[in-house]
This record gives structure tokens, sequence and C-alpha cells, in this order.
């Protein structure tokens, strides 16, 4: 009798299937995994991609308000012009570090589309399919493409050069144009150079220091736009999502 049981408690356990996790078991299955996740890609992308919107327009907004309340009237100070280039600056940091999460949900979809739906659209899939491993490593271990430099600078290039040339030119012409000045700073238009660093004072700092923090401000933004573009780089860290 006892044996009867044990037998009979065997064979049940052995007719229970073990459990499986939840993969997909035929093509089409795998074909609505890829099409769920490349959604969920696009959709994090257009995230981030609305967040560096957001600040390049609060840049833009940022310069245009302070070239306005700058070049209004004569009494307006020039140092308005340099703290628009600080707070251009806070804008274009935070807009790097936005940029390095943008990049890598944009290189995941653009891997999709290179390696799988434009094969796929071909009429053929190559047997060897190193990019979906390459993909499966980064979903179980996500790290930024960019370093924090290298995606500043990107946005340096489209976008927050032209906002610094335009702050560079608005600022020059505030400090050697004479209707924009006030009367009280100027030494005479007969010595040029005591007049320009006359104009440039901001309070207690001397002239020479503000021309020598301006140059010295476009000399590091030169420096970033000579920077190679290096692309992936593998040590740049996690991402957290």
């Amino acid at each position: 009798m006892g044996d009867r049981d044990g037998s009979s408690a065997s064979a049940a356990s052995q007719e229970v299937p073990a459990p499986t996790p939840l993969l997909p078991l035929t093509r089409g299955e795998a074909v609505t995994v890829m099409s769920h996740f490349y959604r969920g890609e696009m959709a994090r992308m257009a995230g981030w991609r609305d967040r560096i919107d957001r600040t390049s327009n609060w840049a833009i907004t940022a310069v245009a308000a302070m070239l306005s309340l700058s070049l209004a009237t004569p009494t307006a100070h020039h140092s308005v012009l340099v703290f628009a280039m600080l707070l251009v600056m806070l804008l274009l940091l935070i807009e790097g570090r936005r940029y390095r999460f943008y990049d890598v949900y944009r290189d995941r979809v653009r891997t999709l589309e290179r390696c799988y739906v434009a094969r796929t659209l071909e009429g053929h899939l190559a047997a060897e399919e190193d990019w979906a491993k390459l993909l499966a490593d980064n979903l179980r271990a996500p790290r930024f493409n960019i370093s924090l430099l290298g995606a500043m600078t990107r946005r340096l290039r489209r976008n927050y050069g032209w906002m610094y040339l335009i702050l560079l030119l608005a600022w020059l012409l505030k400090i050697t144009t004479r209707v924009l000045q006030p009367d009280e700073p100027l030494t005479g238009w007969r010595a040029p150079f005591d007049n320009l660093l006359a104009s440039a004072e901001a309070g207690p700092l001397p002239g020479w220091f503000v021309l020598v923090f301006v140059l010295s401000f476009y000399a590091v933004i030169a420096w970033m736009l000579l920077q190679p573009d290096t692309g992936y780089d593998p040590e740049e860290g996690e991402v957290h999502v």
C-alpha cells in the first residue's frame, strides 16, 4: 500500500510541468515583444528630447531678456550680459546631463531601426545577430555612451555656440559704444583703451579683471569647441534607469 502511494505520488510529480519564464515561444510572440520594446524606447527618447528642448528654450529666453535689458538704455549695466554668460553655462551643464540620458535611448532606437527594422524591410536577416546581444547587455547594465564634457560640446556646437557669440558681440558693443554708456565712468574718447577699462568696470571689480575674466571664459568655450567627438566610451559610468 505504501509503495503504491509512493509510486502514484512520484508519477503525479512527474506530470506537473516545471514553471517556465515568460519568454516568447513563437516568432510572432518575439515580434510582439520587439514592437512593444521599440515603442517604449521611442517614448523614453522623446521624453528626454523634450527635456533638452526645454533647456534650450530657457537659454534662448534668458539671452533675449538680458539683451533687451542691457541694450535698452545707457544706464543698464554691462554686467547683465556677463551674468547671462554664466546663466547660459549653467543651462548648458543641465542640458549636457540630459543629453547623456537621451543619447542612451536614441542609441537603442537606432540599433533596432538599423539592425532589425531596416534588414526586415530588405527581406532577410543575417544569421549572426551580434547587435541583439549588445542590446541585451546594454539593457542588463546600461551605461552612458558619452561623457558630460562631450555632451556639452555637442550642444555647444549645435545651439549654445551661437548664443555665446551673440552675447559676446552685445557685450563688446555695450562697453565700446558711446550712446550705450553713461557719462560717469568715461575718461574721454581720446584714450580708447582707458575708456574701455573704465567701461568694463563692474562694482568693486576693476575693468582689467572683468576683461580677463570674459576672455578666459571664452577661451574655455573655444577649447570645448575644439574637443574631438570621441563617440562611445564604455568607461562613462552606469545609467540610473
